[in-house]
């Protein structure tokens, strides 16, 4: 433990596939760290400012890192990044000694930051992107039953992963990538990533509506029996 300086993680695996760590995980390695004089390290560049229906991730484990990696949504777009710890860290660094792609300190960039930030707390984003997020879980498992090509659902808020597999349980590159572009065809812009390509990520505004989710489940339904078909 003496040669470990740090161990970050993010909370909710990004690029990876989408796959939220455990609670007992999250609390058992801030303990570790702790125990050793580790510091913990959140990279909530994906996780952070209400998608997973908390402003961060790491609050559902009820735990608090060190340091805590923020981008991307802070700005709402615009480029913005930040690193927050405790005062007793940040105090230690020296003059000059850190930078970053987005370490100018845009004032056009830090207003939208607060401009976003007002709009979460003003239009309860929190509390709806938790809600939607269940219900977007919910219909999606539901899916998962009917269709075998759908191995895992998975995520929190909303951030959610819905993995490909073929008929052995393996990752299937091919059907995600069909089912996609299914999708996209019918204007339903959707993503995917994993270690194999093979799920399909779920990521939308903090203030998406019960409407517009069951109209992206009903087009996602449509392009799962349009590959299904292909395939046969």
């Amino acid at each position: 433990p003496s040669d470990v300086a740090a161990i970050i993680i993010e909370p909710v695996l990004g690029e990876g596939g989408y796959v939220p760590a455990p609670m007992s995980f999250l609390q058992q390695l801030r303990a570790l760290c702790t125990k050793h004089n580790i510091l913990f390290i959140a990279d909530e560049v994906q996780t952070g400012f209400g998608r997973t229906g908390k402003w961060f991730d790491y609050e559902h484990a009820a735990i608090e890192p060190d340091i805590i990696v923020m981008a991307k949504a802070l700005g709402s777009g615009l480029p913005i990044s930040c690193v927050a710890s405790r005062r007793d860290l940040m105090g230690k660094w020296v003059m000059g000694s850190h930078g970053g792609t987005y370490g100018g300190g845009s004032a056009v960039a830090t207003a939208a930051a607060v401009a976003t930030i007002e709009a979460i707390e003003q239009d309860n984003m929190l509390e709806n992107a938790a809600m939607m997020g269940e219900h977007l879980l919910v219909n999606l498992r539901e899916l998962q039953a009917e269709y075998r090509m759908i191995g895992d659902v998975r995520g929190r808020g909303l951030m959610i992963g819905t993995e490909f597999v073929n008929s052995e349980g393996q990752p299937d590159k091919e059907i995600c990538k069909a089912v996609a572009k299914a999708c996209v065809d019918r204007r339903l812009l959707i993503l995917t990533c994993g270690n194999y390509e093979h799920v399909i990520r779920w990521i939308p505004p903090l203030n998406v509506t019960q409407e517009q989710i069951d109209n992206a489940l009903g087009i996602f339904e449509e392009a799962l029996q349009s590959v299904l078909v292909a395939v046969r």
